[in-house]
Order: structure tokens, then sequence, then C-alpha cells
């Protein structure tokens, strides 16, 4: 029986010895592989990840224009890194990642060769889950590989593949149920969802997460919910909802950068809800964090707080003295431009200009790397100078700040206009300024425009002798200039090298009538009067009156004096110094004098018209359509500017709009204008859109019915109320009289046109159309070059009996021999007449055959006509003129 217990008791004991064993060393290698994960892979995947993610925020530039996004980054989405190359991430029992692929840490991989820290660390979490995963049985083993997917699918975000990502995220919330980071895995995914445009279905999930597990999750991750929850309902423009849900994360938070962020961005939200006093306060939070949040947004919130404030009133007092305070701080030196922004438009408000451009200049001279701002500044610079109309400084500060905008910006396009137009208002005020002082010359008589030159020549005399002094002085520094050993060298400096008073360039400064002038001056003060004379430097040399001590002023103006007079014989004259070459450049050809008053009267009119029209300064625009009347300019610009300034009277001066008004009527009583302002107390009929009236119109017009089309026209141009559509319908009006009346009254609508909308796309398209297509019309005339494409043509009065019969012939002939390529068509000539026309014929003897075979016992004439010929008529409607000068055969119709 021993013997028995014995065998028995040897091999349980040797059992529960192994198995101990086992299971110690089963402990040990999960030990070993949690441990490896955590401290060596993940330990390094998730510093790479740090500094990844601190790289991205550093180069991430917010506009604060706009809601700030809830996460201080811009993912670059890039469909070619959705999938990466390199091994499998792979388990034992096989994943949802099988077909997924990724860039591991392949033997001799250096660090050099991978392409990111957001892939370093996406390296590191695959390293993780291939060599120290533990799937034993269905269930994982080593308790950091939910930490791993969690790194990978942060890397994939981050990244910008989102796809990958969201398999990551999805593989923790099936695999690791129990894990800790199941909530922050749920709130990565909705965040993923987000950047996927499934902005209903991450709301959806993110209020079922808070909803279940409220205050029962780590703050961070919690905050982090409603955080995210709030940006998805800003992406739905949600913002009252956006709201509440941000309070919330701000109130959770334990982050302050975060909490700053969030703070500043419900400010903006109550700003976007009105609610302005909300928006303060909000705005005043992150201000008082001071160093516990990031300068920017405590900078930023100062300036929200004042665009908050604008318009009403503010203590002028307090807030300079607090803006002071804040442009003396060393802390504030990064921010100079938007604190210099605020001041700035603190004084533009109080129409206070000049302290107004110092500040924005200066804000645009600290102006960093937000462009947007600087875009801001520069348009805010230009607008002051618009309103003072400074229109030059104006458009170049424009342009600087369409080199900043981005070119799809919803400001590019309106700055761009008006930066078109203030080329053309610079262009003109040129022109004008230029023909009006050359017209004023040519005005003068001789002893008037003598003195006008000696005048302006004595100006330049005395500003080239300030120059010259100036420049000698700064040449010379603390030395004594006159005395220099290289003085000829600073006389030669000092204007310029270009020899101008001496003719060439010169190291002898006596060839300078200005150095030997102003070497008199340094003398006297230094020596006095001394005569020419042996041993002049003695004491006794020099005269009582010791011009040494004499007031400097009045020597200086006697040498500006002799300066004035003209130099001595022999001595080269500068051509800036010659009265009469500039007499002699004063125009005398009676043409040239002509164009001269033309191209002004013509400037003074387009000025007018972009003052008044485009930027509503009804004054400027008034003040030089006045101008143009006392000008006594050419009849065709009489009418328009009167009537324009009627229209800028009726804005600014009833009492003057109806003397114009009146001038016009009683003056020119048959005139478009008399008739126009006669209507102009019609009201609009129509209930539709102008722009639907244009179709409307338009379509009649293709179709050929050119009287209905006129007829609808001036109906809709005499009750239309919308100043932007009139001169589309003026056009198009246009287009319509020359079909009806020919090329004259063509000409004469496109310069109403041209004139009475200038400052219009339209009213150009007028003007180039009578500079470039009208005179080439003028030119056509008959030919007489052989042409093998032939019309046969019937005129005939609108519902004639005779007509419809011709007609019908023609329509049937047309049929007949439409294999030939003849065709019929019913073209419009007049009001009163149509013409009846068969195509396609190849020669005139083809034509006329055809008109014999036309003829029959029918009454009237048949014509053939080139195709050339027949455009000449249709354009200048002289179809009689045709008739007597051609010789052609005349059938008459029995």
């Amino acid at each position: 029986m021993k013997n028995i217990l014995k065998y028995i008791y040897i091999p349980v004991v040797l059992f529960f010895v192994v198995a101990c064993s086992v299971k110690k060393d089963k402990m040990l290698n999960r030990g070993y592989h949690a441990l490896t994960t955590k401290y060596n892979i993940l330990f390094h995947g998730n510093l790479a990840y740090e500094e990844a993610l601190e790289a991205l925020k550093q180069g991430y530039f917010d506009d604060y224009w706009d809601i700030l996004p809830i996460e201080r980054i811009d993912i670059k989405v890039n469909p070619e890194k959705e999938f990466r190359k390199g091994q499998s991430l792979e388990s034992k029992e096989g994943s949802i990642f099988d077909n997924f692929s990724f860039e591991g840490e392949a033997p001799g991989m250096t660090e050099e060769e991978t392409t990111s820290g957001f892939e370093r660390a996406e390296d590191k979490a695959v390293k993780a889950i291939q060599k120290h995963s533990m799937d034993i049985r269905g269930r994982e083993r080593n308790f950091q590989m939910d930490e791993a997917y969690l790194l990978l699918g942060k890397s994939r975000y981050y990244d910008g593949r989102f796809i990958p990502a969201l398999e990551a995220f999805n593989y923790i919330l099936f695999k690791y149920q129990e894990s800790d980071k199941i909530n922050a895995a749920k709130v990565w995914r909705e965040k993923t969802n987000l950047r996927l445009k499934y902005d209903d279905l991450a709301i959806k999930n993110l209020n079922e997460l808070i909803k279940e597990r409220k205050g029962r999750m780590d703050k961070q991750v919690e905050a982090d919910a409603y955080a995210t929850l709030a940006q998805g309902y800003i992406n739905i423009s949600e913002i009252d909802n956006a709201a509440t849900a941000l309070k919330s994360a701000v109130e959770i938070t334990p982050n302050k950068e975060e909490q700053a962020r969030y703070m500043f961005i419900l400010g903006q939200l109550y700003g976007k809800l009105n609610k302005k006093e909300e928006a303060y306060q909000e705005f005043q939070k992150v201000i008082e964090l001071n160093r516990k949040s990031p300068r920017l947004y405590v900078m930023q919130a100062h300036a929200s707080q004042f665009q908050l404030r604008r318009g009403q009133q503010i203590d002028s007092v307090d807030f300079l003295n607090q803006y002071k305070k804040l442009l003396n701080n060393r802390e504030n030196r990064p921010y100079l431009d938007i604190l210099n922004r605020q001041v700035g438009l603190f004084y533009e408000d109080r129409e206070n200009t000049n302290q107004a451009l110092k500040y924005l200049k200066e804000a645009v001279k600290h102006g960093r790397e937000d462009q947007q701002l600087k875009a801001r500044n520069y348009i805010d610079i230009a607008q002051i100078y618009f309103n003072t109309a400074g229109y030059a400084l104006s458009g170049q500060y424009y342009d600087s700040a369409l080199a900043v905008l981005p070119p799809k910006a919803k400001e590019t396009f309106d700055i761009a206009k008006r930066r078109e137009s203030l080329r053309e208002v610079v262009e003109l005020e040129q022109t004008a300024h230029n023909n009006d002082s050359i017209l004023n010359l040519v005005a003068m008589n001789q002893e008037q425009r003598t003195a006008y030159f000696q005048n302006y020549v004595d100006e330049l005399r005395k500003e080239d002798f300030r120059k010259l002094q100036a420049n000698l002085k700064g040449k010379a520094g603390n030395q004594d200039y006159f005395n220099m050993p290289s003085f000829g060298d600073a006389i030669d400096f000092a204007t310029g090298g270009s020899g101008v008073a001496s003719g060439g360039k010169t190291s002898f400064y006596f060839y300078s009538t200005q150095a030997t002038s102003y070497g008199k001056i340094e003398f006297k003060k230094r020596w006095g009067n001394r005569g020419l004379a042996d041993n002049w430097r003695w004491s006794s040399s020099s005269s009582s009156s010791s011009p040494a001590t004499a007031d400097s002023e009045g020597e200086q103006e006697q040498v500006a004096e002799q300066v004035k007079e003209k130099p001595t014989v022999g001595e080269p004259e500068d051509a800036r110094y010659d009265i009469e070459g500039y007499i002699n450049q004063i125009p005398v050809d009676s043409t040239m004098i002509a164009q001269l008053k033309k191209d002004r009267d013509q400037a003074y009119f387009e000025l007018g018209s972009i003052y008044s029209e485009r930027f509503k300064k009804h004054e400027m625009g008034a003040e030089k359509f006045e101008s143009l009347l006392i000008f006594d300019p050419e009849e065709k610009l009489v009418l328009p500017t009167l009537y324009k300034l009627y229209k800028i009277y009726e804005e600014i001066d009833p009492a003057k709009a109806m003397a114009v008004k009146n001038t016009i009527t009683t003056q020119h009583p048959d005139s478009r204008y008399a008739k126009l302002l006669q209507n102009m107390a019609i009201e609009s009929a129509s209930d539709l859109a102008p722009e639907q009236v244009y179709a409307n119109v338009f379509k009649v017009y293709q179709t050929g019915d050119y009287l209905q089309a006129f007829r609808e026209v001036e109906n809709t141009l005499d009750n239309l109320d919308n100043e932007d559509f009139v001169s589309k319908f003026e056009l198009l009006k246009a287009n319509i009289t020359a079909r009806i009346d020919g090329l004259e009254k063509y000409k004469e609508a496109l310069n109403f046109v041209a004139l009475n909308y200038s400052s219009t796309p339209e009213g150009k398209e007028a003007a180039n159309i009578l500079a470039v297509n009208i005179p080439a019309l003028e030119a056509k005339n008959f030919s007489e070059e052989v042409s093998n494409r032939w019309k046969i043509v019937f005129e005939s009065p609108v519902k004639d009996s005779v007509g419809r019969e011709m007609k019908r012939k023609m329509i049937d002939y047309a049929n007949s021999n439409a294999y030939i390529g003849i065709k019929f068509s019913e073209d419009f000539y007049t009001r009163d007449s149509v013409f009846f026309v068969l195509h396609g014929f190849t020669s005139k003897e083809n034509a006329e055959d055809a008109i014999q075979k036309l003829t029959g016992n029918s009454e009237g004439i048949l014509y053939a006509i080139t195709a050339e010929d027949y455009s000449v008529v249709q354009i200048k409607k002289n179809w009689d003129n045709y008739k007597a000068v051609q010789e052609i055969s005349e059938t008459p119709i029995p």
C-alpha cells in the first residue's frame, strides 16, 4: 500500500511543481512584454507624437476674423498617404487590420528614413502591437495594447489619414471594451467623424456618450467630448447649442491653454448670437487669466472687446490710458500690430485721420505672420485716404492688400474692382491737371508767361541752393566743409555728379555758381569784409561793419538773391533755368490745343461720373460737372452733364435739382433727357426682378421681333427704378436701334450710353464700339469685286397682299431647290418694310435666272445682290441707294 501511495504521490508533487513553474514563467513573460511596451516602445512613440503635435500647432495661424476651430491645428488631407507600404499588422487570431499595411521598423532602418513625427509614432505603435501583443484564447494579456492602438489612431488622425484612424479607434471599441481608454477612444472616433464631414453622426454619438457617462469620465476626456460636440454644432451652424456645449467644456477642462481658447471661442459665439454683453464678459475672462493664457489670446480678447464697443460711447481717457499701458508693456512687443490697430480705429471713429493713419501705419510696420490682419490694416488705411480724396495713395494701399489677401477671399473681388476704378481716376485726374495747366498757359499773353516762369525758376534756384547746403553739410560732418581738401568732390556729390551748373563733371568748385556763392557766405562769416589787397588777414583790413557778426539769415538771403541772377557770359546755363525754353514748349497749333481741350473736358466728365455714381461722392461729382460747364464744352457733353447734375442735386440739393430740370425741359424740350425727366414720376409696374425683365426682353430681341423688343425696352426704362440696370437696358436699346434705324441712329444711341453711363461696364463697352467698330462699319461700301455668294431680295411693305403672294412663290422655289442649298428667309428692314430673301446662289447669272422663273404675272421687282452688299444695306439702311447706283436687271412683275 505504501509503495502504491509512493508511486501516486511523487507524480502529483512533480505535477504541482511543474505547474507552478509554468505559471510563474507566464506571469514573468506578461510583465516583461507590458513593461517593454510601456517604457520602451510606447514611451518613444509618445515622445515623437508630442513633438510632432507641438510643431503642428506652432505652424498654424488662427484666423481671428472668423470663429476659431476648437483644435488649434490645420490637418492637410493627403489621399496618397491613406495607406502606407511596409509590414502588415497582424494578431495571432487575425484582426480587422489585416488588409492595412504600415512602415514597421525593419532591420537597418534609421531615424533619417522616417518621414514625420506622426509616422514615427505610428511605427512605434505598430511595433508594439506586432512584437508584444499577447492575444491568448481571445483575450489580450498585455494591458498596454489599448494604449498602442490609441496612439496608432491619433498618429494617423494628425497625419491626415482619417479612414485608417477611424479603424484603429473602432478596433479599441471592438476588442478592449473593458479598457480605461474606451471613453477616450469614443471621443477620438467622433473627432475623426467630424473631419470626415459626418457631423450629424458625431453629434448623435457624443450626446449619447455624455448622457451615459457624464461625471464618470476623466475630466480631460469629458472636456474633449463637450468641445468636440461644440465643433460639430459649429459645423452645422447651430451656434446656440455650440455655445452651451463649449461652456461645459470651459468649466471642466483642467488645461489652462484650452480653457483660454474655449473662452475666446465662446465670446465669438456670443458675438455671433448678438449677445454683446455675454461676449464681452467672456473676453474679459480671457484677459483676467493673464499669464495663465497664451499672450495672443489676451491681445485678441482686447481687440474683440473694442470691436464689440465700436459705435457706442467709449471713455476716451480710459481707453487711451489702457492702450498706452498695453503698448508700453514689454511682454506685448510681439503684438504691437494688434494694439496699434485698435488705437488707429479708435481715432478713425472720431474722424481724427492723422492719428488714425499714424497708428495704422505703425500696425503695418509691426505686422507679423498674420496676413489677414496686415491686409485689414492696408484696407483701412486705403479707405481713409479714399474718404479724404487721396486716391493715388489709396490705390497703392489697396495694391498692398491685394498682394496679401488670398485670391479667393471675399474682399478680394470688391477691392480689385475699386482699385481699378482708382487707377482710372488717377489717370483722369492727371490728364485734367496737365491739360488745365497747359491751357492756362495758352491763354496767357507773353508778359504773363514770362512772369510765371520767372517765378518758377526763382523758386527752383532757391530749392537747389537749399539742397546744396544740406548735402555739403552732410558731406563734411563736423568739419569746416568750406576748407575741405575734397571740396570739389563734395560739390560734385551735392549736384548728384551730373554737372548741373558746370555742364559736366568737375572737382573744381569755382565752376559752380551756387558753390561760389556759398563760399562767399562762409568767407564773410569767418573773415568779414576784406579788401582785395596784400595782408588781407590783418584785423585792420576788416570793415567797421564786421560782417562776421552779422545776421546769417540776412546774408543767406542776400546770396539767395545773387543766385537768382543769370550767369555771366561764358558760364554754361542750366536748361532748367531757361525761361525761353519753357515758353517755346507751349503749344500754338490750333488742332493740338483743341485736342487738349477735348481731352480735358472728357476727363472732367468721366471724373464727375465716377465720383457721383461709383464712389457716391456727390459734392465732388457736382464740382467736376460745374467746372465742365464753365469750360464751354462740346454740345454733345452739355445735356449729359446737366442731366447728371440733376441726378446729383436730387440727392444733396433739391432746389438746385429743380433749377437744372427747368433748364433741360425749357431749353431742350425735344431732347431725350427732357422726356426722361418728365417720366421720372412713374412708379414701377412690374413685379419681376430687373434680371428677369432683361432676360425676357432679350429673348424677344433674339427672335427678330425688333419693334416689340424696342417697345418693351422703352416701357421698362420709363418704369425702371433700379439704377444699376438702366445702363444694361440702354445698351440693349442701342443694339435694337441699330437693327431698326441703321448706323447713324446706332451711333447716337451708343454716344448716349457712353456719355451718361461712362462709369459702368456698359458705358465703357459703348465707348469702345464707337472707337473701334463704328469706324469700320462706316468704311463699308458697295463692292465691285466678284463674289460667289448672291441673294435675291424682294422689298415688301408690312402686311401687303402682293408681298404675301411673292413670299409664297419664293418659299416654293426654295423648297424645290433646297438640294442645291437655296434657302428662304424673311428679314426685318425698317419699321414699314421687310425683305423676302432667297439665299444660296453662287453667281449673278444663277440669281437672274431664278428671277426670270419667279416673275410670272405678279407685280413688283426682284433684285440680285451679293451677300457683302446685302450686309451693307442692312447696316446703313440704304436700299434705295443700292438700286440707284447698281446696273442690275429689273423685270417688272406682270
